[in-house]
């Protein structure tokens, strides 16, 4: 039985190949997640199919929100209460947050169409297309088609401004547009901060007291996002506490262990090369991780330990 007094929230896609192997020993965090009995509830854009061997050989049986936030997929019998508005999907039980498809496909079908721009649906490739454009081959190709809610493109040939007339046509009909990097998705309301909301209330429920929510995002605190990264916005929106792991040394660390030492509110950097930044708030340094220490996972678990 899980002592959820805690749940942490992992941005999982920066831990996963585009073939699936594990990036920088993440195994090993969940590893001490489960020896701590925590849930480790993981946000990633994958389908319930390509995540099925990951999970598998990670021995994750927690939940997950799936598609980029468009949905919550609950491993059979997890809760025994339920939310009302559920779905069953395979071997999950999901709590849907955008229309299921065909409602992506046809939006953007539409929308392509009514701005006469080119979006090139990766459902509508042949298996030798899909292949060349996701880097991976056979059933792994395939198992990226079989998505639930939203729906993977890509612009052909279209300029710049195109692309933000199309952000901005997408967001008055309502849809959720995401930038992935080389391809684009397209939902009708996926919100990864209602996906924790949701899933947070299912815990909270259960255990009749609020299970404290920690994020996990790779990258820099909301100051620093662009406007398409909606997964960490939506964690430090929705979580008690965002830890963010960079790839490059948390400015003024080493200052910021000192100041602590003598109790004081702000730390400063030892020199110009630490930080662009004169003062830096010790909260702020005290969320963030190298993504490359070698401590990582250890230094992680001991702040969540430490619920501050």
């Amino acid at each position: 039985m899980m002592r959820r007094n805690q749940t942490i929230y992992v941005t999982l896609d920066p831990f996963l190949s585009p073939r699936g192997t594990l990036l920088h020993h993440f195994d090993q965090f969940l590893a001490g997640l489960g020896e701590q009995q925590f849930p480790c509830i993981c946000l990633t854009g994958l389908t319930r199919a390509q995540l099925d061997e990951p999970r598998r050989r990670l021995g994750h049986n927690d939940p997950f929100i799936g598609e980029n936030g468009c949905g919550v997929y609950l491993p059979e019998d997890y809760f025994h209460l339920k939310g009302s508005n559920t779905v069953r999907l395979g071997r999950f039980t999901c709590i849907p947050v955008a229309k299921p498809q065909p409602a992506a496909a046809e939006a953007l079908e539409d929308l392509a169409s009514d701005l006469a721009i080119e979006a090139v649906s990766l459902r509508n490739l042949s298996t030798r297309e899909l292949s060349q454009n996701t880097g991976v081959r056979g059933n792994q190709a395939e198992q990226i088609r079989m998505r639930d809610f939203d729906e993977l493109f890509f612009f052909a040939g279209a300029k710049e401004s195109d692309v933000t007339k199309f952000a901005a046509e997408a967001d008055l009909r309502g849809l959720t547009l995401q930038n992935l990097g080389a391809f684009w998705s397209l939902s009708c309301g996926a919100n990864y901060a209602k996906c924790i909301r949701e899933l947070g209330r299912l815990y909270d429920r259960a255990l009749r007291y609020h299970a404290f929510r920690v994020g996990i995002a790779v990258g820099l605190p909301d100051a620093h996002l662009g406007a398409s990264d909606l997964t960490r916005r939506a964690l430090e929106a929705s979580c008690d506490r965002t830890l963010f792991l960079s790839e490059r040394q948390p400015a003024g660390q080493e200052a910021v262990r000192k100041a602590e030492d003598n109790d004081d509110e702000f730390a400063e950097p030892a020199d110009d090369t630490t930080s662009a930044v004169n003062v830096i708030p010790k909260s702020r340094a005290q969320n963030e991780f190298p993504l490359h220490s070698p401590d990582l996972w250890d230094s992680l678990l001991e702040t969540i330990l430490q619920r501050r």
